[in-house]
């Protein structure tokens, strides 16, 4: 790796914490978590890496093809793209729901697979705010509902993720390719936790722990849900698969509020995805494609190829080259 490329990583990641940081003072300096403005703030904050690499990338690289050099661009091969685009969406649900039976089988998520009580409790409190006596549509139908709405969560979701991936995936992960396959998704799987520290700080994800647990456990999950969007990233040669994968999972993300029992308490460092219960499927996953070889990267570049050096022509028969 050169000093140029360390420099534009240096850039990069300082543009984006401070960024997050500026944006989270009125929380900081205001009522937290509990702020009118906490919605604006978070959803804000998600653009920064994209501005952070869009400013690497037009004011301090100034690559030729930069759509090229953040993976927006080339959408092809198509069906590679759109395979991986599934991928993307459904893998994320799956980790995010699958965590749910698997907490409960520790002993770490209180669960209610069949009566949902948590989910009946908070409908029958909104039909009551609402002066209505009961929600019409079956509990089962609702959540079956919930359920099949999630994939499109993906694409209601998908500007404020790429906003994130842009930077993530888009641009740090094939920038770190040179210290490895491995090395690069751990970095960058570190940054991106490190980032979330002025929302993690005040609570955010982990209200149960204090602040240096919360961010060790979203490092944590952020280090292996990473690598699974590593893992699109390479091999589609796109940033698309990965903010599809991300829009989704954040999407499914608040799924453990269907399924949990009522009245009981949910650690989220210990249970859902974002808990070290959470983390083993994850974990099987990203195990089962580095043993199958599948972080390599797309047989198509994923940077824009050099241009070639026409060789010289020689001259035509009978005629002297001049000097």
């Amino acid at each position: 790796m050169s000093r140029r490329d360390l420099r534009s990583i240096g850039v990069f990641t300082t543009l984006a914490f401070a960024l997050a940081w500026l944006l989270a003072l009125p929380l900081w300096f205001g009522d937290g978590l509990t702020s009118p403005w906490f919605t604006f703030v978070a959803t804000a904050t998600m653009t920064t890496p994209a501005i952070a690499a869009l400013v690497v990338v037009f004011f301090v690289e100034r690559p030729q093809q930069k759509a090229w050099t953040l993976g927006l661009w080339p959408l092809r091969p198509v069906r590679r793209l759109l395979v991986y685009a599934a991928l993307g969406i459904f893998v994320s649900i799956a980790l995010a729901l699958v965590a749910l039976p698997v907490g409960s089988l520790l002993g770490v998520y209180p669960a209610d697979f069949t009566n949902f009580s948590a989910f009946q409790q908070l409908l029958d409190e909104q039909a009551g705010a609402a002066g209505a006596a009961e929600i019409p549509i079956p509990i089962g139908a609702l959540i079956a509902i919930q359920l099949a709405t999630l994939p499109a969560a993906a694409f209601i979701n998908l500007i404020p993720a790429l906003g994130e991936e842009l930077g993530w995936r888009g641009w740090l992960l094939p920038k770190l390719m040179p210290l490895g396959t491995l090395p690069a998704l751990l970095i960058s799987g570190v940054i991106w936790g490190l980032w979330h520290a002025p929302l993690i700080l005040l609570g955010y994800n982990y209200p149960d722990a204090p602040g240096w647990l919360g961010l060790t456990m979203m490092v944590g999950m952020c280090v292996l849900v990473g690598t699974v969007f590593g893992w699109l990233r390479l091999r589609s040669g796109s940033v698309w698969p990965a903010a599809l994968a991300h829009a989704a999972f954040n999407g499914a993300g608040g799924t453990y509020l269907l399924f949990a029992a009522a009245g009981e308490h949910v650690d989220t460092t210990q249970a859902t995805v974002l808990g070290w219960s959470g983390w083993i499927v994850p974990f099987a996953l990203v195990v089962v494609l580095i043993a199958t070889g599948q972080f390599a990267p797309a047989k198509h570049p994923s940077a824009p190829p050099s241009k070639k050096v026409r060789p010289p022509e020689r001259p035509a028969t009978g005629q002297v080259s001049g000097e």
